[in-house]
């Protein structure tokens, strides 16, 4: 930052106001602030769409057996358990 400031003879003078502290610490504290907000989003997020994901699971047996029936098969209760435990495998 620049300041302007008259001498004694109404010149003009510029000088240059030092900044207190250092730059390259104040540039660490925005990367470590910014790594530590990545992270604990990341991690708040996770368990929120865990959570989610536990009170409304994405597929149930009865969207199973639609899904087959669309398909033009009757499906037994042995494949939709079999689909069902391929489902839970993947969350």
């Amino acid at each position: 930052m620049l300041e302007l400031l008259r001498g004694d003879d109404n010149m003009l003078l510029l000088e240059a106001v030092k900044c207190t502290g250092n730059i390259w610490m104040d540039i660490l504290y925005v990367v470590i602030g910014l790594i530590i907000g990545l992270i604990a989003g990341f991690l708040i997020s996770r368990v929120l769409v865990k959570k989610q994901l536990k009170e409304n699971p994405p597929i149930n047996e009865e969207m199973i057996k639609t899904l087959m029936r669309g398909m033009g098969r009757n499906p037994s209760q042995k494949q939709v358990n079999q689909m069902m435990k391929q489902m839970q495998r993947f969350q």
